[in-house]
């Protein structure tokens, strides 16, 4: 690890203001935010990366499938390492291992330099999201935790709207390896201020690593993950896909059977019984998975039905980036006024409604009312997924916060990639010849019709909360919800 331990307290639920320190959730969210920028920068500057390393976009696509198989297989280990090491010691870690293996993919001279370069950028991302979380529940109160999960939450948002922009800024005016190089200084500065800052919390007793699960999860979700990839990217033969589908139904069927048995398992599913967690889990994910499908679908819209180009793409997405900045402040009086369950229905629903709008866009339509639109979807998404981490924590104890973050991460996780292959099989069942070029803009009304429908199906997990769900948290005083 890269320092010596330091002891420092929890203080969940302990007697603090009620501002959050600003300075810890930002450098956690300034560490999500490299990761989340990276993932989406990368897919807008596939080709003029496949043409310098000599390969097809098709081939170079298992960059990207090993970076998120690398994501699925790890993420269940890091509560643990967390608790075993200091989360500070491990994110500070994190940090380092995904800096320098963009490092390696920006200085890569071929594919299997560059997969392996993404393999290990896989490994710091997959401890970065949920120790990075980990970090900040263990360092604020619970009536902190909703502006400072507003910071956190952003990343998510403000990562996949800005990345094609950044991406096709790069990738027209300049090299593809400054998309990686990028993240030297932004690495560099998150170690530096993780080890001054963050307190190097730990459990005194982590019990003992659940090999066996790590192995029968992880392995079992990264097979899903990469199944469902294929669905998005079709860079394998389907049969490829089908035969990662069952391998990976057989795998976390074991592993089903094995955490029944098992005293303190790699993902603690005991957790869901929680009514709260349950709903940000279940409900949580759900309308992660359609939004999730967003930063896949409304750049190929803009591109291809539009005939927009990569930058004029990103700069129409980058306004649901500034709605989702202006939503941290206006957070926590929202949730205190309205509460937790009325807020997560009706948003769900208001929501739902917008992306039916984005699937109505149309070339004719000005660029003022599409970014004004898009404004006000990225505020009202960044609320919901504040809502959706925040009450999920908020009955979860002490002991077992680092088994919640696994756990909620690698389900996160995993809707989005659901997300994505949904949009995508939608979309090839209207194109069955995979003619992504020949899609129209009324081609995407049915994805993104599908979508709402799917976030709608959210509502009843958040409906099913009591009215007074999440009080200590979002400390609302109504009365009946």
């Amino acid at each position: 690890m890269l320092a010596a331990p330091m002891s420092a307290p929890s203080m969940i639920g302990g007697d603090r203001a009620e501002r959050p320190p600003v300075l810890l959730p930002l450098i956690i969210a300034f560490a999500l935010f490299m990761e989340n920028l990276d993932s989406t920068v990368v897919a807008t500057a596939l080709p003029a990366m496949a043409r310098s390393l000599h390969e097809s976009p098709l081939t170079l696509n298992v960059a990207m499938t090993s970076y998120l198989l690398s994501l699925a297989i790890f993420i269940p280990a890091s509560g643990w390492l967390a608790d075993r090491h200091g989360a500070r010691d491990v994110f500070a870690t994190a940090i380092a291992v995904f800096t320098v293996s963009s490092l390696a993919c920006g200085l890569a001279q071929n594919l299997p330099e560059m997969i392996m370069a993404r393999i290990f950028q896989g490994l710091g991302g997959a401890m970065m999201t949920p120790v990075g979380r980990l970090v900040l529940l263990r360092s604020v109160s619970k009536a902190q935790l909703v502006q400072a999960m507003s910071y956190v939450t952003m990343p998510a948002l403000v990562g996949p709207a800005i990345g094609p922009l950044v991406g096709g800024f790069i990738a027209t005016y300049s090299s593809w390896r400054w998309i990686f190089l990028i993240n030297l200084p932004i690495g560099l500065a998150g170690i530096l201020l993780a080890l001054k800052f963050i307190p190097n919390l730990r459990v005194p007793e982590p019990g003992r690593l659940d090999l066996r699960g790590l192995l029968l999860s992880g392995v079992g979700l990264g097979a899903l993950a990469f199944a469902l990839d294929n669905v998005g990217r079709g860079a394998f033969p389907p049969q490829v896909g089908l035969a990662s589908c069952a391998l990976a139904v057989l795998l976390l069927w074991l592993f089903l059977r094995h955490a029944r048995r098992a005293k303190e398992p790699a993902l603690d599913l005991t957790l869901l019984k929680l009514p709260t967690f349950r709903a940000s889990v279940l409900g949580g994910n759900l309308f992660r998975m359609a939004v999730g499908a967003s930063p896949f679908l409304l750049p190929l819209l803009f591109q291809v039905g539009f005939g927009l180009t990569p930058l004029q793409s990103g700069s129409l997405t980058f306004a649901s980036a500034l709605g989702a900045m202006f939503m941290k402040a206006c957070a926590p009086p929202i949730v205190r006024r309205f509460g937790f369950r009325r807020l997560l229905v009706w948003n769900a629903v208001l929501c739902s409604v917008m992306l039916v709008v984005c699937g109505f866009f149309r070339p004719w339509m000005p660029y003022l009312m599409l970014t004004s639109i898009l404004l006000f979807t990225g505020f009202f998404r960044s609320l919901q997924f504040t809502c959706i981490n925040a009450i999920g924590y908020a009955d979860i104890p002490p002991a077992r916060m680092s088994r919640a973050t696994s756990l909620s991460s690698a389900a996160q996780q995993l809707s989005l990639s659901m997300g994505v292959a949904l949009a995508a099989t939608i979309l090839a069942l209207i194109k069955p010849n995979h003619a992504a070029a020949g899609l129209a803009p009324s081609d995407f009304r049915l994805a993104f019709v599908a979508m709402a429908c799917v976030s709608l199906a959210s509502m009843p997990f958040f409906a099913s909360l009591s009215a007074e769900a999440g009080q200590e948290v979002s400390r609302y005083r109504g009365q009946g919800g």
